[in-house]
This record gives C-alpha cells, structure tokens and sequence, in this order.
C-alpha cells in the first residue's frame, strides 16, 4: 500500500512497515527482505528511502546484510548507542506508537534509601509510577519510575497512558542528562509473565536507571523488566590503551598472584535476585 499520506518522514514509515510484518510472522528470522526495487513500487516510495529505512533496521539489529541481500535476524528494538531517552522518544523515532497501561501512579513517603539517593529528606514526597509500556500495541516492557515531587509537581495530573515522564521533567525545567545503567538476565516471575504476555521463567531482561540532572543530583530511579524478544540494548565499547611495559590482564603469561589472580583484575558476581523491590 502506498506510503503517501502522513506527516512522519517517509523512511519511518518503510521501517515501521517491514518492522510489523517481522512482528506478526510474516518475515521470520532467517528470510531475505523483498528487493529494493520490489519495495519502491509496493510502497510508493524512492530507492534512497527503502535504503535508508534497512538502514536503520540494520542498525537496530532487525536486519543484517549479507552480501546483495537484508535478512531478518529477529525482532527486538534498540536504543541508539550512548543516548539517553524514553521508550515515546524511541518509539517515535522509529514511526511507532508508543502508549501504556497505567498500573499505579501514587504519590507516597520516600524511605531513607530512596531519600539518601535523591539527597531529599525521609518521608518526602515521591511520584511512584508503574507502567506496562507497549509500541504499535505490543506489550515490550514493565516499567517503575520514582522522582521526587518538588521537580515536578504535576505529575499526578498527567495521563501516562500517552504522556512522557522524561518530557514531563524537561518541561519542569530538571531534564535528566545522563543515566547510569546496569541490565541483567533473568527469568520472569509470574506477575511479569501475565503482563508481558510470556510463560513463567520465559527469559527477560532486568535494567536499572539512576538519572542525573543538571546539578548531579538524581532525578529519577527506573527499574525496568524487557520481554528479551523485543528489546536489544546497544553500546559502542572503547579498548583503553596500554602503557608500554603494562601487563595485559588477557594475557596469559601475565604474573600471578598468591591467590591466582591475573594482576588485579577482579570479578563481581552478583548475589540479589533483582526482582523489583524498592
């Protein structure tokens, strides 16, 4: 169907076109996407807009090339490399469209963890929200977010089943500039499950978000539970270089310590469940 009418750039929508036909089945893992030109005359659109639109599904792991070709390699979504921003932010940037189901939005008393992160006083007021966020209406990921309320006080007036909470704070004027973020596998339990649609233990991925605002202050605590097939997280690593005489901690003829230890390498294993508590 011609890809005529509609304010969004025409590539977003070639993507979100390919993108729902690998969601419902269509095109499956392994299948090589129809030829550019076969897509310019289905969809109304340039050969430079089909390139750009696989070369966005390249870079969020939908599709790769293999030699004249683009394949499907599944059909999770990621966030861009290094970037901050929401699940609307992303969604929209993709030509999707990105809702939720409202589980709780409360204000209540923040404990004294909660307040020592935000460097707020116990018992002040916190925004407690719970989400099942979801694109183009498919269930990708439960989510829990807490801010302080004097950053923005009208959060309990906005309806989250559309609105976006880190919109919401660039609005206030306490946007979160940078986050730091730690993601683990695990099983879902049963709760998770129910409401992202899986079995129970079906794989998902657990993240934590602190995000920091302009002064260094926390401005936001997120946990997040991804269904493992629609979600990919990307990140760009950078090898740090070695002074010369330096000990490589991969090399194996590296000196040993009394413990065995390769120099001072170390390796942390984590021991909680992870399982969403505040």
């Amino acid at each position: 169907m011609p890809l005529s009418e509609a304010s969004q750039p025409l590539y977003h929508r070639v993507y979100r076109e390919i993108s729902k036909e690998i969601e419902g089945g269509a095109l499956q893992r392994g299948d090589r996407l129809p030829s550019e030109r076969w897509l310019c005359d289905e969809l109304g659109v340039s050969r430079a807009t089909v390139r750009r639109a696989i070369a966005e599904l390249t870079a969020d792991g939908l599709v790769e090339g293999r030699g004249r070709g683009s394949f499907v390699t599944g059909n999770a979504l990621a966030e861009p490399a290094g970037t901050l921003m929401s699940l609307s932010e992303l969604g929209r940037s993709r030509g999707l469209d990105a809702s939720a189901q409202v589980i709780a939005a409360d204000v209540r008393a923040a404990t004294i963890d909660e307040a020592e992160l935000f460097s707020i006083a116990p018992g002040a007021e916190l925004f407690d929200l719970q989400r099942l966020r979801m694109l183009d209406g498919l269930p990708i990921s439960l989510d829990q977010n807490r801010v302080p309320l004097r950053l923005a006080p009208g959060l309990p007036d906005l309806d989250f089943s559309t609105a976006s909470l880190y919109e919401a704070l660039d609005r206030s004027g306490n946007p979160p500039r940078r986050a730091d973020y730690e993601l683990e596998a695990r099983g879902a339990d049963v709760r998770e499950a129910e409401l992202l649609g899986l079995a129970p233990d079906a794989p998902v991925l657990f993240a934590t978000t602190v995000a920091i605002g302009a002064q260094g202050r926390v401005v936001d605590l997120g946990r997040t539970v991804y269904r493992a097939d629609r979600y990919r997280f990307h990140a760009t690593l950078t090898r740090r270089a070695h002074r010369e005489g330096e000990y490589r901690h991969d090399d194996s003829h590296a000196p040993r310590g009394a413990a065995g230890r390769v120099g001072d390498r170390r390796l942390r294993v984590r021991r909680d469940t992870g399982r969403g508590q505040a």
